[in-house]
């Protein structure tokens, strides 16, 4: 929930904290980037310490960070709460997935895991209105301080109903895998935010670049030498399948976090949307997405993922292309619901095979680590396109319409490129 309300709270956050455009970034990234550089790493130290137990202290670090962020003074302190926030979900979130698959077996699992993603969607989808409704009536602290008692109960729920795990005594944590991820893509999204701004690529945005790449680079290494000892074991790409799916993955959840961002910003600051309003508008994404997605995996199953794969992204860009009749003073019903549910259909037909393709792609050994690693490829997807939309964010008037319009047009050209990337998928029936 605190993923999705967040985006609808980045003007009142600005007026507020007199925060810029890369302060309204960092605080979207603030949270992405530990997320995506700590998930598998989360997952790793649950197999060390127990599952359970790294549940739960990810749950009150979360809790403690969501406090301190709702009682942030400044934009710097917001950002380093959001920082702490990330770090609580990603020990969270692969723990809470890795306790139904021990907990469950078979056909309970697969409904475990359904009842599992379909929370998540209901959540995605309250999030913006509750959110909106919090920011209009009380401040966009509130947003916030409305994870503390969410939090209180999931840690009674966890230590009540949660049968405590033994840990294993050889669970490896790639410490150093971790450290090179976060540097790397920390300093990656730094130089892509100065390079989005007003002075562009200059010297300053260029360096952090070529540190981050470098850094990166040095991750890859580091993870051939850790073999499947790493949080990224390289064997993942042996196959094309997987490379595609990843590629895919990164695209076109990059587009889909650009425009969750984008648009209800745009709603409340060009169009005069109210906060309630704006993430009132966003409903019908998870909606749809929550309903087609059934219906979609089973004709996966009897068609492969490939045709949904490549069809899908194009859809979504076909959905994103009738948001480009979006200006000031628009109305809902005529011109963003209608790019809403297309784009969401898109959505349910890639996301329905998107997991059983990646499961698919790699052998058993290694598809806990293919499944994590994909989570981590779509929160850096987000992370990379929360980065270069600066100019967006500090636009106003019609420039900022215009400006709109352009990030529009990229992203239907990634989720074009999402789809080519879709078609390199071995086709599995069945």
């Amino acid at each position: 929930m605190d993923g999705s309300v967040v985006n609808v709270g980045l003007p009142a956050l600005g007026r507020d904290l007199a925060g810029g455009a890369s302060g309204l970034q960092w605080v979207i990234n603030g949270y992405l980037l530990p997320l995506t550089a700590l998930l598998l790493l989360g997952g790793a130290l649950g197999d060390r310490i127990g599952r359970r137990r790294t549940l739960i202290l990810g749950v009150l670090l979360f809790a403690v960070a969501s406090v301190a962020c709702g009682l942030s003074p400044n934009l710097a302190i917001l950002v380093a709460a959001r920082l702490g926030q990330g770090v609580g979900a990603a020990l969270l979130l692969p723990n809470s997935l890795a306790i139904l698959s021990d907990t469950f077996t078979g056909e309970a699992r697969g409904r475990a895991v359904g009842t599992w993603s379909a929370a998540g969607a209901a959540t995605a989808a309250i999030g913006p209105v509750l959110g909106g409704w919090l920011i209009d009536g009380i401040g966009w602290r509130a947003m916030f301080l409305v994870n503390l008692p969410l939090a209180c109960g999931a840690v009674f729920l966890a230590s009540r109903y949660v049968t405590a795990d033994r840990a294993a005594d050889d669970g490896h944590l790639d410490i150093g895998g971790a450290i090179l991820a976060t540097l790397g893509l920390g300093a990656m999204t730094w130089g892509l935010i100065a390079g989005s701004g007003d002075a562009g690529f200059a010297r300053e945005a260029l360096a952090l670049l070529a540190t981050g790449a470098s850094l990166l680079l040095g991750f890859v290494l580091w993870e051939r030498r850790q073999g499947d000892r790493a949080m990224m074991p390289l064997a993942l790409f042996s196959t094309r399948s997987f490379a595609g799916l990843t590629m895919l993955t990164l695209l076109l959840y990059g587009a889909l976090g650009a425009m969750l961002v984008l648009l209800p910003y745009i709603l409340i600051e060009a169009s005069g949307y109210s906060s309630t309003a704006a993430g009132a508008a966003l409903l019908p994404l998870p909606l749809v997405i929550a309903i087609a997605s059934p219906v979609l995996g089973g004709l996966a199953g009897r068609i492969g993922s490939r045709p949904l794969l490549t069809a899908g992204p194009l859809v979504v860009a076909a959905g994103f292309l009738l948001l480009l009749r979006i200006g000031e003073h628009t109305g809902y019903g005529s011109t963003v619901l209608p790019g809403l549910v297309v784009a969401a259909l898109g959505m349910a037909c890639a996301v329905a095979p998107l997991t059983t393709a990646v499961l698919g792609a790699v052998d058993e050994r290694h598809s806990g680590s293919a499944s994590g690693f994909n989570s981590a490829v779509a929160r850096a997807g987000g992370l990379v396109a929360t980065s270069l939309i600066g100019g967006i964010l500090a636009a106003r008037g019609s420039k900022l319409i215009d400006a709109f319009h352009v990030a529009v047009v990229a992203n239907v050209v990634a989720c074009i490129a999402a789809g080519a990337a879709g078609w390199m998928v071995e086709d599995r029936k069945g």
